[in-house]
């Protein structure tokens, strides 16, 4: 595991944590495990820009709304639940996710094919791995 300096340069496989979180404490502990070489994003501290995120999106296939973590009390503050989920509404989720990457979903592993995966289960970490 290497930590990601703050404003460094992204590697071939990256995973975006909060060190806080179960689901990327046991993301790291397989990815250790399976002898992968990753970088660490600490996302709540490097925060990524709008930029960032729209490629993390096209990586993963998923819109803005699906990695927002919506039971997040800054999600119900902003009252994200009732924003439309449209191409027109689209800026405003990935602003949202960039001022506030709390409600980034996590952890989000991008793999070396270019692609990308929520890494939430074993599984999941098993595909990026296996990319």
């Amino acid at each position: 595991m290497v930590d990601r300096p703050l404003g460094g340069t992204v590697g071939a496989m990256e995973i975006w944590i909060n060190p806080a979180c179960s689901k990327c404490r046991s993301a790291l502990t397989l990815l250790d495990a399976e002898g992968a070489e990753y970088t660490v994003r600490r996302y709540l501290e490097d925060v990524p820009s709008t930029e960032e995120i729209r490629q993390v999106l096209d990586r993963l296939g998923l819109e803005p709304w699906d990695i927002t973590r919506t039971g997040e009390a800054v999600a119900k503050e902003l009252g994200v639940k009732e924003w439309p989920r449209d191409a027109e509404g689209r800026d405003r989720w990935i602003e949202a996710l960039s001022t506030h990457p709390e409600l980034i979903q996590r952890p989000l592993i991008t793999a070396e094919d270019g692609t990308a995966v929520v890494g939430r289960t074993e599984e999941a970490v098993r595909d990026a791995l296996s990319r």
